[in-house]
C-alpha cells in the first residue's frame, strides 16, 4: 500500500487525519526519540518534515534519525526547497503553490527537483498548495513570493481547487502559514469542500483541538499542526489533537 493509499484508508476509518510537521531547525536530534513514541502512542497519522529554510541542521540526517525511531507513522517531505530531497523519507508531497503566479514554483522548480525525485525513488504525491491570508506576512509566503489569497474570497479558493483537480492533482493544501495569526477560514474549507472532490490538507494557525475539530466538520480531511507543539511542555497535546480529529473513533 502506498503512502498516499494509505492515507485515504485514514481518512475513511477515522474521519479525518492528523499529520504533525516537524522543522528540523526546531526540533534536537536528541528529542526525536521521547516525541516519536509519543506520536505514535498518540495515533499521529503522519510525520511531514519541512521548513522554508533550512538553516542549522543537516536535512538527510534529521529524516533518517526519524526513520531509526518511527514504527508505525509514515514520513513525507513537506519541501521548502528543492534541496530538501532525502531518499530516506517515506514519501514526498509535490508541491505547486497554485495560488500564486511565480513560474518557478508552479512548475520550474519542479523541473529543477524531478531528477532527484526519480533517483531518490520517492513516492510522490502531487498537491496543489494554496497560501492564503492569515493577518500577518508569513515565511512560506516570502519564500514563495507569493501573494496569499485573500481570506474573505472563498470563491477563489474554489476556482483554484477546481482548476487543480481538473489538472489532476491528488490532493489541496490550504495553507495559513506557520505561525499564522488567523487559521484557513471554516467558510472557505467548506466552500472548496462542497465543489471539489480532492482530499483537503489544512494547516497554520490551528492552536487549539476545538479549532482543529472545527476544521474537520467544515471539510478538512488532514489537519496540521506544527509550532503549538513546540511550546507544549509535555505531549498530552498530541493526544488531545488527534482524539479531535479522528471523529469517527468517538
Amino acid at each position: 500500500m502506498t503512502v498516499y493509499e494509505r492515507l485515504m484508508v485514514t481518512r475513511q476509518e477515522k474521519g479525518a487525519g492528523y499529520l504533525v510537521l516537524l522543522d528540523p531547525d526546531k526540533m534536537k536530534i536528541a528529542d526525536i526519540p521521547a516525541f516519536i513514541s509519543a506520536a505514535e502512542k498518540a495515533d499521529v497519522d503522519g510525520l511531514l518534515v519541512g521548513g522554508s529554510l533550512i538553516l542549522s541542521s543537516d536535512f538527510d540526517r534529521f529524516v533518517t534519525e526519524l526513520k531509526k525511531q518511527v514504527h508505525s507513522i509514515p514520513v513525507i517531505i513537506f519541501p521548502g526547497s528543492l534541496h530538501q530531497i532525502t531518499p530516506q523519507a517515506d514519501a514526498l508531497l509535490f508541491l505547486s503553490v497554485i495560488s500564486g503566479r511565480d513560474a518557478h514554483n508552479l512548475i520550474g522548480n519542479h523541473v529543477l527537483a524531478a531528477p532527484l525525485v526519480y533517483r531518490s525513488r520517492l513516492e510522490t504525491i502531487s498537491t496543489a498548495y494554496m497560501l492564503i491570508e492569515s493577518g500577518k506576512p508569513t515565511a512560506a509566503q516570502f519564500m514563495s513570493n507569493s501573494f496569499p489569497l485573500p481570506r474573505n474570497k472563498p470563491d477563489l479558493a474554489v476556482a483554484h481547487a477546481l482548476a487543480a483537480q481538473y489538472l489532476g492533482f491528488k490532493c489541496i493544501y490550504l495553507e495559513a502559514g506557520s505561525g499564522a495569526e488567523l487559521s484557513v477560514p471554516d467558510e472557505m474549507i467548506r466552500a472548496v469542500s462542497h465543489i471539489s472532490t480532492l482530499p483537503i490538507i489544512v494547516g497554520g494557525g490551528i492552536r487549539t483541538p476545538e479549532e482543529a475539530y472545527a476544521k474537520v466538520k467544515t471539510g478538512a480531511s488532514f489537519v496540521v499542526t506544527g509550532n503549538i507543539l513546540e511550546d507544549a511542555r509535555d505531549f498530552d497535546t498530541l493526544n488531545q489533537f488527534a482524539k479531535a480529529i479522528h471523529h469517527n473513533l468517538k
